[in-house]
């Protein structure tokens, strides 16, 4: 019975509307064990007649079966698994073990849920109800966590009832919450009240009342347990309560005073985490007990045996279990695995033998490993770890368990647990006595400093491993070296770190060039541009890029360098490549599910449509970027993704804003190791107070990135000639100019040549200017990048009306003025429009009409429909459901005013060129 949970009720009652109405709804139920949390999940199963209803409950278990909850909660939508699209369905068949392949990425696997739930009924809602969600196995927490995220207007609901406190829950924070507490006090005396079946004494119910702090659960229980005296007063209750203030203690009560074969029975269905009846009738069997124990209404009214065996309460499980003495759950566990099938169930059967050892064992130990092994073939790598820590635990020599532990430790780094991989290395590393596994060992703590963002830490530890690994792996040693290379420059400090690199990289031998890969390729030409033999290190670089390239796809060797790839076209100024990237890589990584590299790649594809003057769909890209690292957990992007929208604001002129978020994003990375970061919000406000004719301010924040960015900082050092010259320190441009030119010149690229010219043309006598003014217009028309050609109009024009030659200056200056006004540059543009006016020409000022603007979303959904994307594909793509994806194509034609696809890349059309010029 519900007692006193109208605003819960009312609460849920609204989720289930919404879903009804075509909408979706999401929502976490947290508190106590016993608070109620169960009963207002089956209130709402009950008041969902009209949909479909699938659920699954958490088991508190030390075994943790990747994708486990998943398959049980996808059930029943399991038919249109072959309706899928085929990345999804060989991820999702992988996941659960139905295919054969390598394992699969597990926001994949959430992608292809997410398609089956949203498009198995059409027209009928449905719900999804995950009770103690807090003991499901983890990669089905992610994978759900990353569903409820991607909902939208599909007709689904999500309810996760959750133990407060509970670390598993990660997943769903930032999804909606409903607190559920203690009930009020007339509320818990009534159903106290009900529980006892007799009025109860004011004092007493008081008493209870408070010691049970309106738990629902003590109260029913205790109240059950209460004598007649003891309720009406007349006889006093236990000091304390008899359950000692835990309604566990109450449970184990109860099970230790059922006879010696009920108890083994009731722990049998304990010590099987999947509630297979069949299962744990043989197993009881086995035992030698009665099975007629199971109808003894003590018994029934502890546990459940039909569909599945299910305890009343998840403590019920836990005093079952551990009101058996040690000997007893061995027992247990023993005729668990004698009948479970080695072939069907060999994972199982495993973790029930290891719990049966009663010490090491090294022949269950090897099973486990095995399982572990099978659990990483379908991706669970939280699985895999948790097999190898009980492997570790079982194996009898110290070396062996320390090798076990390193694994375990790599799996729980490749999980996202980079605390937990951690602990386990330092529990592994006193006793790892072969060179090889210590050099793993140190290479995977260098890992875990970068993972936390200990870039210095990480940087030193790395070079540490480098070296230790170029006997038994050197292809490992030379990745080390690119790693600890990438952490050096994202430690934003100059000299020691990076330093120490270079001189690594020319110490480690040298690879044949017949075997030479990317990543060779990569780590040779930074470390020659470090190292200012600038003509090797950009023809490495472009043999690097062009190797990727040429290929078909990425492959698997080849996808953990891609953010030193996309690092190395932007070195090298590289429009062309950067360009592939966006219309070719981020597709190839969506469909391949790779999200860490897609997240990196499209705030790279942010940057390559601010270069080319597209900045909404920078901000569409960057809204998409955000949406997913919420989606999937990899938070650590959204820094980058802020940065990003701070060269929007830049771009756009958006001087409150942009300084709004500068002054949060300084304050959020104060005393931290992050002065890659700090260089890129320089570089971004460099930019805006050139738009704004700041000089001098342009000038100190260029002048900030030089340190910080010991060999990226190039195009800062361009911006600092404009800023340098406008503000009459032409020896801070001169330097700048000084160490930019070989670089720009080694480049050989348009765009590298452009900047080059244009620096060049700024700190020219009058006499020697215009030659390099008219280069940098010639090179930077040669690339997708309107933005610095409109600039290098703009710089020209300026020189030109200081020449006096108001003619030649106007048509330069209107070139710019137009060009900046169209795609939105505002400040730039209004540079441009203050020296048109002063060359003699009027420029209006830009207006924009009043029809209802896109949102990010919308504009990207816009985008792909008016290129002939299907919406199956476009759900596929930005990792939303296909309902999704239709919703707002309806609210894109309410906007601008069309009805069918036809029109659409008109509208669009239409819309960005709304500017017009006022007289």
């Amino acid at each position: 019975m519900l007692v006193d949970r109208v605003a819960e009720t009312d609460v849920l009652e609204r989720l289930l509307a919404s879903v009804r109405d075509g909408l979706s709804g999401v929502l976490v139920l947290r508190g106590q064990a016993g608070i109620g949390k169960t009963a207002l999940l089956d209130w709402t199963a009950g008041q969902a007649g009209d949909m479909l209803v699938t659920r699954v409950a958490g088991v508190e278990s030390k075994m943790d079966l990747g994708y486990a909850a998943l398959h049980q909660l996808l059930v029943p939508f399991l038919d249109g698994l072959e309706e899928l699209p085929g990345p999804q369905r060989h991820a999702l068949g992988a996941a659960f073990g139905l295919a054969a392949g390598p394992p699969p990425d597990r926001f994949m696997v959430g992608l292809a849920a997410l398609t089956l739930i949203t498009g198995a009924t059409p027209g009928r809602p449905v719900l999804c109800v995950a009770d103690d969600a807090q003991w499901l196995d983890r990669v089905s927490v992610e994978v759900l966590g990353f569903v409820a995220r991607r909902l939208f207007a599909d007709r689904v609901g999500m309810l996760f009832a959750v133990r407060t406190g509970e670390q598993q829950t990660v997943a769903f924070e930032g999804l909606s919450e409903l607190p559920i507490g203690g009930l009020q006090e007339h509320a818990a005396g009534e159903l106290l009240a009900a529980s006892v079946g007799q009025p109860v004494d004011p004092r007493v119910g008081e008493r209870i009342v408070a010691e049970t702090a309106g738990n629902p659960l003590a109260l029913v229980e205790f109240g059950g347990e209460l004598t007649a005296a003891e309720a009406s007063g007349q006889v006093p209750l236990a000091e304390p309560l008899r359950f000692g203030g835990r309604v566990e203690e109450l449970y184990r009560s109860r099970v230790r005073a059922l006879p010696a074969e009920a108890r083994m029975l009731l722990l049998v269905a304990a010590a099987d985490q999947l509630g297979e009846p069949t299962q744990v009738w043989r197993a009881a069997g086995a035992l030698g007990i009665d099975l007629e124990t199971a109808e003894l209404p003590a018994v029934e009214r502890l546990v459940a045996w039909a569909p599945v065996v299910q305890f009343r309460h998840p403590l019920m499980r836990s005093a079952a279990y551990y009101a058996a003495p040690a000997s007893a759950r061995r027992r247990a566990h023993e005729a668990l695995a004698a009948v479970s099938d080695p072939v069907r169930d060999p994972d199982r059967r495993a973790w029930h033998l290891a719990e049966a050892a009663p010490g090491p064992d090294e022949q269950v130990a090897a099973e486990l490993e095995r399982s572990a092994d099978r659990a990483r073939r379908r991706g669970g790598w939280a699985s895999q770890a948790t097999f190898l820590e009980r492997a570790a635990a079982l194996t009898p020599d110290p070396a062996g368990q320390a090798r076990r532990l390193l694994a375990a430790a790599e799996a729980r780094l490749v999980a996202g647990e980079a605390p937990t991989a951690q602990v386990l290395l330092n529990r592994a590393a006193p006793h790892l006595a072969d060179p090889p596994a210590r050099a793993r060992a140190r290479r995977l703590e260098g890992l875990t400093l970068y993972a936390a963002g200990r870039m210095p830490e990480a940087t030193s530890v790395l070079l540490d491993a480098a070296p230790m690994l170029l006997v038994s792996d050197p292809r490992l040693a030379r990745d080390t070296l690119l790693d600890a290379l990438a952490a050096a420059q994202l430690s934003g400090q100059a000299g020691t770190g990076l330093t120490e690199v270079l001189h690594a990289v020319r110490s480690a031998p040298k690879v044949a060039i017949a075997r030479t890969t990317m990543a060779d390729q990569l780590l040779e030409g930074f470390a020659a541009v470090g190292e200012r033999r600038y003509e090797a290190g950009a023809a490495l670089l472009r043999q690097a890029i062009a190797s990727l390239a040429g290929q078909e796809a990425i492959s698997d060797e080849d996808l953990p360098h891609f953010t030193a790839l996309t690092t190395a076209a932007a070195l090298l100024y590289d429009d062309s490549a950067r360009h592939l990237l966006e219309h070719r890589w981020v597709a190839e990584l969506r469909d391949r599910g790779a999200v860490a590299a897609l997240l990196i790649a499209l705030a790279v594809q942010a940057g390559v449509q601010l270069e080319e003057g597209r900045f909404a769909d920078a901000e569409a890209s960057l809204a998409e970027g955000r949406a997913l690292s919420e989606a999937t957990g990899y938070r650590a992007y959204l820094g980058t993704f802020a940065f990003a929208d701070l060269w929007v604001l830049a771009w756009r002129g958006r001087e409150a804003d942009a300084r709004s978020l500068t002054a949060r994003l300084l304050s959020q990375f104060a005393g931290q190791d992050s002065g890659y970061a700090v260089a890129g919000m320089h570089s971004a406000l460099t930019l805006l107070e050139l738009g704004l004719g700041n000089y001098d301010d342009a000038l100190r924040s260029a002048l900030e990135t030089f340190p910080r960015r010991p060999w990226l900082g190039f195009g800062a050092i361009a911006e600092a000639a404009e800023a340098g010259t406008r503000s009459g320190n032409r020896t801070a441009a001169a330097a700048g100019l000084e160490a930019f030119t070989p670089w720009a010149l080694a480049s050989g690229t348009h765009w590298a040549l452009g900047l080059l010219a244009r620096s060049r043309a700024l700190l020219a006598d009058d006499a020697q200017a215009e030659p390099e003014y008219q280069l940098a217009v010639e090179h930077l028309r040669q690339c997708r990048l309107a933005p610095e050609l409109a600039r290098a109009h703009l710089v020209y024009g300026e020189w030109l009306r200081r020449q006096r030659r108001r003619r030649d200056a106007r048509d330069q200056l209107r070139t710019a003025w137009q060009m900046f006004d169209a795609m939105g540059a505002q400040a730039f543009a209004e540079r441009a429009r203050t020296e048109l006016r002063a060359a003699g020409e009027h420029a209006g000022k830009r207006t924009v009409e009043t029809r209802d603007a896109l949102t990010p979303q919308e504009a990207q959904i816009a985008r792909l429909a008016a290129e002939g994307v299907t919406n199956g594909e476009i759900a596929a793509r930005l990792f939303i459901s296909t309902s999704t994806v239709e919703y707002h194509l309806h609210k894109v034609f309410r906007k601008l005013g069309i009805t069918s696809r036809v029109r659409l890349a008109h509208a669009l059309r239409e819309q960005e060129g709304t500017a017009k010029p006022q007289d």
